[in-house]
């Protein structure tokens, strides 16, 4: 009754004394609404709506606002496509308003351009959204006009009030829209207005100016204590030029006295300003809410609720639902079409890494390290999400959310904690994810704090330190700068809540800090600051140009009264609340302070408790509460489950329960998950969302996101089949739908915990949220889709529980060019057999050299299946049984593998259409199983189950943009006609027709894409030639050609109905899916070969191809073949079969476009075949052959040989006309054995795919499509499940057949999205030049090319041994005479010349100075060799770069001991001071050791090379290896004290390594295999001399294997701490040898004591790589800049001269060595590109080798020289190579010149011989 007197006073007072300009009596407006923030009419006006408005009119109130929603009025923002539900909403809601007596006060729009329009036209700078925005308002005039008298266009300005040219585009716009309203509508009483800001005073005569309004409709903030309502009313009347007031909205603050107090300020505020205009004022903001009295109630909206509330919230909401009895009523409805779906996933549980690229510690890193979480476990390695990017996003893909939240973990980002310990990769890790979200179309949710704390910071006091608001705020900002240009939401905190109890209060979780007196309270009191400084950081800094949001996650149970009959049990449920929920919410979200009733009942606790402080609550400052309240744009809540409460006596115990003084409790009946922690009640969370509406968000108007839900399943189990969360979240989304529709609660998002199972804290993974499946037992972190998973996706697809509302397909358009003309018959052999002259002839380079580009736009993408191999359903549903039934039932195939459940698809299409959204392809080809169809194969048994599963499949292909791609026929035929005859009965044409009909007739509206059979070949072949497919027909020489004769009238038939009767409608396309594999011939230049691969090809493909591609006959060569081997048979006619011309003319040309599926090539070779038994294989007259040189597959005869695919469609192109090629099937298999790890298909598809783009982007052949085969593994034929062809894996022995992904999908989504292989930058040179003093070089070694092994008193070295040792090189080949050098100074000085090098490297052979090994006896001969050549390159300009050993040592050395005697450390110093003293004065550069690792390991290990031991592979090397490092040091030592003054030269090793690449990257296992391969082969030796002593990777690693196997001690020596000082720094550049990359993977050796062993890696190449004419040396350019990188990062960027690069051939000779040139050309500019872009200290390349010499093992076979020597001539002539010119080129050109800058100079002849190159910038320090 009061708050009606005081309407009545308001109302009387501004009637009579408030403006004088409006009628009063009708124009005042006091003004309440809208329904809710929520309520756009995305649902239908809600129940109890009209009875609201009436309760409003009888308190008083006139007027009530509609905001309007542009973006759901019009979607597409046109408004020719308005969305009519919408339109008629709002225009049901008006008319409620006015049968009532209310005025609808309508607003267009806020101010914020929709995301929809935003990401088209950007913001209102744009004038075209101006022009959208206008059509719109004439659109709403057009509607609601007649409805309403007064308007708002924009109610607030809040978005563009400091940006001028935004807000001029605005007010221009109000005006305009202002003229053509009072045009439109002329009448008196209609008001226009725009939505101002009282603050916005100082601007308002600028906006007088700019724009026009009936009255102003004003946003006042006023401060009860502080501010004169009176005096800022006049202002802002001045400003705006006199101008009526409506105050639109007020919101107050510090009016703690009175609800009325704000009134009463009002009304004096008019009694003391008598000429203020006010027009109206929001009756709620001014007067609160009306009371309750006589009030109807009502539970259907949540204005109601809201104005019927008492001031405790909770016991409004507890008393709205207490009496509820349709709790658990089932409602099927949908969500708002806006509405977001979203899975999640936090950093700490998923990420693994733990350490990887410089990420710090965090405190569950080091909570799981220090043995405090179940079984030990910890987050080390968790999902590898660090290296899955890929593997969630597709996960996301095919859940089908358009929301992920992720959080980020600061200790990646910042490893201390704070901005200078800035990790960039860790930064590049959250661009990708990010990145590959957005590409994806998939928005980030990005939560900056998920309890990882970096321990850095807890060390220091982590959460309870308040310096920690700081650095928080710090973080936040470089991640809302770094990520904000792509990630809108962002959530400051999830669920801090758990980290003040759990974390610092009963230390149940990390940082396990047990103090929940002071500890806690403080954690959360500097958490709140942390949030409110961060959202302030991006409200001043970021919001404008990012146009995002800050909220926060904060999680609650539910409360309610244990006893609802017992007022105490209320309020301690209350309390319950208070003490978790309003802990956080209530200083963010009501007063920016803790709840009173919280800080009461912990002052009433300390007062109780004197000798035991049972709390400590820190106190805000004012200006701390100022700061906090308001800090979030959306309210994020975690929500599991709900909690009884009674009122219990707490005591003086610390925490919730005893402060709070209640006890929680379960109701038995709940449903149990595996946390003691989660029961399921979920009509707890529509309780707690309205009471969060009331509670929190009354006077804040934001959203609610629902952050998390989720339930744990246990670990053990049946983890996939996971009903109890199907039920779990089936429930609770149905409660945040019931909230939404039947409260009117503005739910925004759901969010599915969690995207897959991960580390759970201290449960560690014995507790599983996934929707995703992870096995943690297998290294790879398969993810697979769990049932839930596939729930949830339908419910998005539904957007709820409405079910399926009615669907328009974008039907892919199809283009039919029917053929003009007929081709003329092939000839024999084809005019196509140009292919082989034109590729046959090809060298290995030009066959294997990859090609990067695009496919044209359009391209489709696919994957394939048919309906035997996947369906299962065998007898489902009244299907019938097909020949492939009837034939494995009989256990036909081995472990009597059949296809009766196969993958499951019938009853599994959800999980099907799951891996098709997440590949992303364009297209999916299927096959109709006809029996399941017509179960008989007549049209008489019609299945119309049969036919709903095909509607379903098409129409889910079409609903996710793919594309069906049909075959009608994929072998298996219904039963009942195989016993009719099958394919040989002539009457299968019809009825196959009648078949083709109905299917046309039934999918051809969404169907345009048809294939009548597939694999013809195969049918006619194997099913009725050799027998070994149903319908195991043996008759090979005359049944395959009368099934084919069939097949193929059956095919034209079908074409021409379709062609006939449906075309003109449906506009699809019809072809049908021949096999082919290429033939190459034997000899391509034996032309009997080539027609006899001819001729395979005709007896394959053009057996079908030709009737239906060229004339309508067969091929002439099968004509002439079949013809002439049955009149040698004594037949009277052929055993092929003849078309009458009539049918020639009715099969040529039925078909739209070319499909093949290929898999392999094989060598064709002519034979004479024998006559009898007549059959179609020897009537071919060839035989065929393996292509040896490829890899073999899981199948017998079916090798990956990817270059005949582009072979094959040049071949289709030149044969039949030039058609548009579909690639249909082409795949491989590998064995059941290989699950997810599947490299070698990603290999397969990388080649074979890149096959196919060369021919259409290098030949122009019209490729328009590539399947994939297959989606999944399925059943494959006669090999049953032994093989799996999938891009997924199935696990057949799971009754609900998971499927998992494989590398090979991740693979292949990544070929779809970027259409091929683009470039990379890896692959495109770089132009520009080295420094001025490079040094060019070339390189050779004593051993290899001397020759002289016997002459002038050399001594014999280790390799004179081994290769005079039966069986240890090559064709035994030896370096007795090598290249002779050592006769042939003046030669080789003068290659060197023509080479234009700047400095040559060669070795020393020991034995050959020092015969014995020992200066003993100096052999002066051999100085003088060396004299002659030092001398001889000097006067060429050349300088000298001697190696001290290049592994020829003295035989006389190794007989006692060799490099595993420790005296030889002492020997090799000695022949080091005779060399320096004797040519120091000549030589300034020097290299002590080649490649030590080959000497220790090859030699050593392997006992590949000299000296040939093997049998201690666990000790010797790595005792070897110790011995070079010290001999080494000794070396540099002795130069540098007694030699570097006066002889100024540079001394180092050379040390070897290849980069490792891991072979599959996404897995960690791979990842460290790679490190380890590094670490252990340029590490060995680098890590002492660099970085002293061995890496601590190797050390560890043999030690523990070293102590495993029983030993004392590590098999690795150990340096003295003396030794380590020595060796360290032993450096003046960094000697670098590097020729490949390898790819590798874990290798588990068990106990074998051995190099390998410890390394623990296998290595492999890459396929696509160019193979070279060695087997260990692969083309991998990429790799030489990753190494030097890795070398400038690991050893501190030393100088870096490459001492060897290059590449080998072997065979027959070519002086045009292509390879050559392209390996120098590719790699040199990947290390101008280390030089250029990454600042690596390069100075100096040679190429190895000036010339072809002796190859160790290998002999002369493997060539790796730029001169040719001719060893068939005794003068072993040098001959330049063409590489030679390219070489010599790029060293002229000291690079790469720019063509862009026109002709260089340097590619022209200079003189030879162009001075010196100093020495300085290679001299250290």
């Amino acid at each position: 009754m009061k708050y009606l007197l005081w309407v009545a006073l308001l109302y009387s007072f501004c009637m009579y004394g408030c403006c004088n300009e409006f009628n009063p009596q009708e124009d005042f407006m006091l003004v309440a609404g809208p329904l809710n923030d929520a309520f756009d009419c995305s649902h239908p006006v809600l129940p109890g709506s009209k009875q609201h408005f009436e309760y409003l009119q009888s308190r008083g109130v006139t007027h009530f606002k509609v905001p309007l929603s542009w973006v759901h009025l019009l979607p597409t923002g046109f408004p020719g496509h308005p969305q009519q539900a919408v339109v008629t909403c709002y225009q049901t809601l008006m008319k409620q308003l006015l049968e009532v007596g209310l005025q609808p006060l309508v607003v267009l729009h806020g101010s914020t351009v929709p995301d929809s329009l935003r990401s088209r036209y950007g913001g209102w700078e744009n004038p075209e959204l101006g022009d959208m925005f206008q059509q719109y308002a004439e659109f709403v005039f057009g509607e609601f006009g007649e409805l309403a008298l007064s308007w708002v266009t924009f109610s607030d300005l809040d978005d563009v009030r400091h940006d001028p040219g935004p807000l001029q585009t605005i007010l221009k716009l109000n005006k305009n829209i202002y003229q053509l309203y009072h045009q439109q509508f002329p009448e008196k009483g209609r008001r226009l207005s725009i939505g101002l800001r009282a603050s916005d005073v100082a601007i308002l005569s600028q906006i007088k100016g700019s724009t026009k309004m009936d009255f102003l409709s004003m946003h006042i903030e006023y401060e009860c204590e502080s501010a004169n309502l009176g005096e800022e009313l006049r202002r802002v009347q001045v400003s705006s030029g006199d101008l009526p007031i409506l105050i639109y909205e007020m919101t107050v603050h510090g009016c703690p006295y009175s609800q009325y107090q704000v009134l009463g300020n009002f009304l004096q505020a008019l009694m003391s300003n008598a000429d203020l205009k006010i027009v109206g004022c929001d009756t709620v903001d001014m007067l609160g809410e009306p009371e309750t009295e006589d009030f109807p109630t009502s539970h259907a909206i949540s204005d109601i609720n809201r104005i019927s509330a008492l001031r405790n919230n909770y016991q409004n909401v507890w008393n709205q639902f207490a009496a509820q009895t349709d709790r658990d009523l089932f409602l099927n409805e949908s969500f708002p079409v806006d509405f977001q779906w979203a899975t999640s996933s936090e950093s700490f549980k998923v990420e693994g890494g733990w350490a990887e690229d410089g990420k710090g510690e965090s405190i569950w890193d080091r909570f799981g390290h220090d043995g405090l979480v179940f079984a030990n476990q910890t987050a080390d390695l968790a999902c590898d999400s660090y290296h899955k990017v890929d593997y969630d996003v597709y996960l996301l893909r095919g859940l089908h959310v358009n929301t992920y939240q992720f959080s980020i973990s600061w200790a990646r980002i910042f490893p201390s904690g704070h901005r200078g310990s800035q990790s960039e990769k860790g930064a590049l890790y959250y661009d990708k994810l990010i990145n590959a979200l957005i590409d994806s179309g998939i928005q980030p949710v990005v939560t900056l704090y998920h309890w990882d704390l970096p321990q850095a910071l807890q060390d220091c006091g982590g959460w309870t330190n308040a310096s920690i608001v700081e650095a928080f705020k710090d973080y936040a900002d470089f991640c809302f700068s770094r990520f904000g240009d792509r990630v809108k939401t962002w959530n400051t905190f999830s669920s801090p809540w758990v980290v003040s109890h759990a974390g610092y209060g009963t230390g149940e979780h990390a940082p396990g800090v047990k103090d929940y007196v002071v500890a806690s309270y403080q954690a959360t009191h500097n958490m709140i600051k942390s949030h409110a400084e961060a959202w302030h950081v991006y409200n001043e800094k970021y919001r404008k140009t990012q146009g995002g949001r800050v909220g926060i996650a904060l999680n609650s149970d539910w409360a309610e009264p244990l006893d609802p009959s017992r007022p105490e049990d209320i309020a301690a449920a209350d309390r319950y609340l208070q003490f978790m929920l309003g802990w956080f919410a209530h200083p963010i979200f009501v007063d920016g302070d803790y709840p009173a009733a919280f800080k009461t009942q912990i002052e009433q606790k300390r007062n109780e408790c004197p000798l035991s402080e049972p709390a400590r609550l820190p106190v805000f400052t004012a200006e701390e509460r100022k700061r906090i309240h308001g800090t979030a744009d959306y309210f994020g809540l975690n929500h599991y489950t709900s909690r009884l409460v009674n009122n219990s006596a707490g005591g003086c115990t610390p925490g919730p329960q005893g402060v709070g003084n209640f006890q929680s409790h379960v109701d038995p009946s709940w449903s149990s998950t595996a946390s003691d922690w989660i029961y399921s009640a979920p009509w707890g969370l529509r309780r707690l969302l309205n009471y969060i509406s009331t509670e929190y968000l009354n006077s804040i108007k934001v959203p609610i996101h629902i952050t998390g839900n989720g339930m744990p399943t246990e670990h053990i189990g049946d983890s996939l089949n996971d009903v109890s969360r199907i039920d779990y979240m089936k429930s609770f989304i149905n409660e945040a739908l019931k909230a939404i529709f039947l409260d009117g609660v503005n739910v925004q998002r759901f969010t599915a915990e969690s995207l897959m199972d991960g580390f759970e804290g201290k449960k560690g993974y014995s507790q599983r949220f996934g929707l995703h499946y992870v096995n943690f037992e297998d290294a790879d972190r398969p993810r697979t889709p769990k049932q839930s998973a596939y729930f949830y996706s339908q419910v998005i697809k539904l957007n709820g529980f409405g079910g399926h509302k009615g669907e328009f397909f974008n039907l892919a358009k199809m283009r039919f060019a029917p053929r003009t003309t007929a081709l003329p018959p092939s000839e024999v052999p084809s005019k196509s057999k140009v292919v082989w002259e034109k590729f046959s002839i090809q060298s290995n380079f030009q066959r294997k050299l990859y090609h990067y580009g695009t496919f044209p736009q359009g391209f489709s993408w696919g994957v394939s299946s048919s309906a035997y191999q996947i369906e299962g359903g065998w007898n489902a549903d009244g299907k019938g049984p097909s020949v492939w039934d009837t034939f494995t039932q009989n256990g036909n195939i081995p472990d009597n593998a059949n296809g009766d459940v196969a993958c499951d698809s019938y009853h599994r299409l959800e999980e099907d259409f799951y891996m098709l959204r997440a590949l992303k392809v364009k297209s999916y080809r299927f096959s109709l199983s006809w029996s399941r169809i017509f179960p008989d194969g007549q049209r008489t048994s019609l299945n119309q189950k049969g036919v709903d599963y095909y509607n379903r499949l098409i129409d889910g292909l079409l609903a996710y943009n793919i594309t069906p791609m049909v075959t009608l026929y994929h072998w298996d035929l219904p039963e009942a006609l195989q016993k009719l005859g099958g394919w040989d009965n002539v009457e299968m044409i019809n009825i196959f027709n009648d078949f083709c009909d109905f299917c046309f007739a039934t999918f051809g509206d969404r169907v345009t894409f048809w294939m009548t059979f597939n694999q013809p070949h195969t049918i006619a072949w194997s099913g009725y030639g050799l027998g070994q497919v149903p319908p195991n027909v043996t008759n090979p020489g005359i049944a395959p050609y009368r099934v084919a004769h069939n097949l193929i009238k059956a095919h034209a038939k079908a074409y021409h109905t379709y062609d006939d009767k449906y075309r003109a409608s449906q506009g699809g396309l019809i072809s049908i899916a021949l096999n082919a594999d290429w033939f190459e011939p034997k000899d391509v230049n034996v032309p009997r070969e080539v027609v006899a691969a001819d001729r395979a090809l005709q007896f394959q493909l053009g057996w079908f191809a030709h009737p239906i591609f060229k004339n309508g006959d067969y091929p002439d060569a099968m004509k002439w073949q079949v013809g002439n081997k049955s009149e040698l048979q004594d037949l009277k006619e052929t055993r092929l079969p003849s078309f009458t011309e009539e049918e020639k003319m009715f099969i040529k040309g039925t078909a739209d476009m070319f499909c093949v599926n290929h898999y392999t090539t094989k060598i064709a070779q002519h034979a004479t075949l024998r006559l009898k038994p007549a059959s179609y294989l020897y009537d071919q007259d060839l035989s065929e052959a393996e292509e040896s040189d490829s890899p073999t597959t899981a199948i017998k005869n079916q090798r990956a040989v990817a270059w005949g695919l582009r072979r094959l469609l040049n071949w289709i192109k030149e044969e039949y006309g030039h058609p548009e090629i579909y690639i249909t099937e082409n795949g491989v298999a590998t064995n059941s054995k290989t699950t997810w790890d599947d490299s070698t298909r990603v290999f397969y598809f990388k080649t074979y795919v890149d096959e196919a783009l060369k021919a259409y982007d290098l030949d122009g052949v019209k490729v328009k499509g590539y399947i994939a085969t297959s989606l999944m593994d399925s059943f494959e034929w006669l090999n049953g499940y032994k093989v799996g062809f999938g891009l997924h894996h199935v696990d057949f022995t799971n009754p609900i057949r998971p499927r998992t992904p494989k590398y090979s999908a991740h693979f292949y989504y990544q070929v779809i999205k970027d259409n091929g292989f683009p470039s990379t930058d890896d692959d495109q040179l770089i132009y520009g030049h080295f420094r001025k003093d490079f040094i060019w070089s070339t390189a050779t070694a004593s051993y290899q090319i001397e020759g002289g092994w016997r002459t002038d008193g050399k001594g014999l070295s280790i390799w004179d041994k081994f290769a005079h040792t039966p069986l240890r090189v090559f064709n035994n080949d030896n370096g007795d005479i090598a290249c002779n050098s050592y006769n042939k100074v003046e030669e080789d000085v003068t290659i060197l010349k023509q080479l234009k090098v700047t400095h040559y490297r060669f070795s020393i052979s020991w034995p050959r100075v020092l015969p014995d090994g020992t200066t003993k006896h100096i052999n002066e001969a051999g100085l003088n060799y060396y004299h002659r050549l030092v001398d001889a390159l000097l006067a060429a300009n050349i300088q000298p770069h001697i190696t001290l050993y290049h592994w020829d040592l003295p035989q006389a050395l190794q007989d006692i001991g060799g490099w595993e005697n420790d005296t030889i450390v002492g020997k090799f110093r000695d022949y080091a001071d005779l060399i320096f003293s004797r040519f120091g004065h000549k030589v300034k550069f020097w290299i002590t050791i080649n490649e030590p690792y080959n000497v220790a390991n090859i030699g050593h290990g392997y006992g590949a090379a000299a000296p040939g031991i093997s049998f201690r592979p666990g000790t010797l090397p790595y005792i070897v290896g110790h011995s070079l490092l010290k001999a080494h040091a000794e070396a540099w030592h002795l130069y540098n004290d007694k030699y570097r003054a006066k002889q100024q030269g540079i001394i180092s090793i050379t040390i070897n390594s290849d980069w490792s690449e891991p072979r599959n990257p996404y897995k960690q296992e791979d990842i460290d295999a790679a490190k380890r391969v590094v670490q252990f082969y340029i590490g060995w030796f680098a890590h002492p001399i660099f970085n002293g002593d061995y890496s601590n990777i190797m050390k560890t690693i043999i030690r523990e294997r070293s102590l495993a196997d029983n030993l004392i001690k590590s098999r690795l020596p150990e340096f003295t701490p003396a030794e380590i000082k020595r060796i360290k720094g032993t450096y003046d550049y960094f000697g670098f040898n590097h020729y490949t990359t390898v790819l590798a993977f874990p290798v588990n050796y068990g106990n074998l004591q051995h190099y390998d062993a410890d390394r623990g890696a296998g290595t492999i190449a890459d396929r696509s790589w160019l193979d070279s004419g060695s087997s260990w040396l692969k083309v991998s350019p990429f790799g030489f800049r990753r190494i030097l990188n890795f070398i400038k990062t690991e050893y501190g960027n030393p100088p870096i001269i490459i001492t060897e690069n290059g590449i080998s051939e072997r065979g027959p000779i070519d002086l045009n060595d292509t390879l050559r040139s392209y390996y120098y050309e590719q790699y040199i500019n990947q290390l101008l590109k280390a030089y250029l872009l990454d600042n690596v200290d390069i100075r100096g390349y040679t190429a190895w080798s000036l010339m072809d010499n002796f190859e160790w093992a290998t002999g002369f076979s493997e060539r790796f020289g730029l001169f040719y020597v001719n060893h068939s001539d005794t003068k072993l002539p040098r001959l330049a190579k063409n590489s030679v010119t390219c070489y010599s080129t790029i060293i002229n050109c000291n690079g790469f010149p720019d063509p862009a800058l026109g002709p260089d100079e340097c590619f022209n002849p200079a003189p030879e011989g162009s001075g010196e190159r100093t020495l300085s910038l290679l001299r250290r320090g």
